[in-house]
């Protein structure tokens, strides 16, 4: 039974001179949430060569990445909050991988997190707190529980 239902409208036309036949056309589409907001998309140029995609535009591997990045930063957020810690600043440089899985279908097999957090307040977090908080939200995050890439979660090393 569905807990929550959650929309995207993808909208991509076919341009009147494009050779759609030779695969010449454009990638470029619109990705438009619930929210109002629309997003400039496209298939990777690093897939899909220019002029036929768009580097200003964010691709479905670059979103599955954030997607996962921002997931988990949302749930370390509500989990360091639960255990007493103050986060003044999250900023994750987040990196996904892309191979050929065994079948030789590319995928993306990794998504590296690297999470720089700043905390406030007299309570800050030792390393061993920073890996439970970390796999904890790993554990809880929505979107890690629902695919098969790899997520690790690469934190600085304490100074």
């Amino acid at each position: 039974m569905a807990d929550h239902l959650h929309k995207a409208t993808i909208a991509w036309r076919r341009q009147a001179d494009a050779d759609f036949a030779r695969g010449r056309y454009s990638r470029v589409h619109l990705w438009r949430f619930d929210g109002g907001i629309e997003v400039p998309a496209s298939a990777s140029p690093s897939v899909v060569p220019l002029p036929y995609s768009s580097e200003q535009a964010v691709d479905p591997e670059e979103a599955f990445v954030a997607s996962l990045a921002s997931c988990h930063m949302l749930t370390f957020l509500d989990i360091a909050r639960r255990a007493g810690f103050v986060v003044d600043s999250y900023i994750d440089e987040a990196a996904g991988v892309m191979a050929k899985n065994d079948k030789g279908q590319r995928w993306v097999a990794e998504v590296t997190l690297r999470p720089r957090i700043v905390f406030s307040g007299d309570r800050q977090p030792t390393p061993g707190d920073l890996d439970r908080l970390h796999h904890a939200a790993h554990e809880a995050c929505f979107i890690a529980n629902s695919v098969l890439t790899k997520v690790t979660i690469a934190t600085p090393a304490a100074a």
